[in-house]
């Protein structure tokens, strides 16, 4: 039985990526940043292609981080386009330069993967804006957030797909 395909006629979304499982950050030996998916996060990139490949998705942002372009890199493979690395995304990142960057690409259907420490703030900040959030506020490795505009480009709802079993 498939992953549920949640996308297919849907308006021009955002979807914010938590980047899939990788290895140990303990047992990492090597500078954060190359820190590869583990054997589950690499199922879990190739899970989100299935999930997301109805989408008509233009632009994919990651972080540059090994594990966030590896978790998106299939999906970039299967639609033909690069992923774009962007300091937004980065663990490091200010908040604020992650949602000016989510505004910036309000009307391309694009997805974005970050790490889980600015996605919580991130929906905080949308949830005072008047976003309603359709889901609890949880963000699982390997999750999906689409993030749906109203009329214009204000975004008006965000929903919330759980990483695939």
């Amino acid at each position: 039985m498939g992953h549920v395909r949640p996308y297919a006629d849907r308006p021009v979304s955002i979807h914010v990526v938590r980047h899939a499982k990788a290895g140990n950050r303990a047992d990492w030996h090597q500078p954060d940043e190359l820190r590869p998916l583990s054997r589950s996060g690499r199922a879990q990139a190739d899970a989100l292609v299935e999930l997301l490949d109805t989408a008509p998705i233009k632009r994919i942002l990651s972080s540059r981080f090994r594990r966030c372009t590896q978790t998106v890199a299939p999906l970039a493979e299967r639609l033909g386009l690069e992923v774009e690395e962007h300091p937004a995304l980065a663990e490091e990142a200010d908040v604020a330069d992650t949602l000016a960057l989510l505004e910036e690409l309000a009307g391309t259907e694009a997805v974005v993967c970050t790490h889980g420490n600015l996605i919580g703030p991130l929906l905080d900040r949308l949830h005072r804006r008047g976003v309603e959030l359709r889901d609890r506020w949880v963000c699982k490795k390997g999750s999906v957030w689409t993030i749906e505009p109203g009329d214009g480009d204000a975004f008006t709802s965000a929903r919330y797909v759980p990483p695939p079993a």
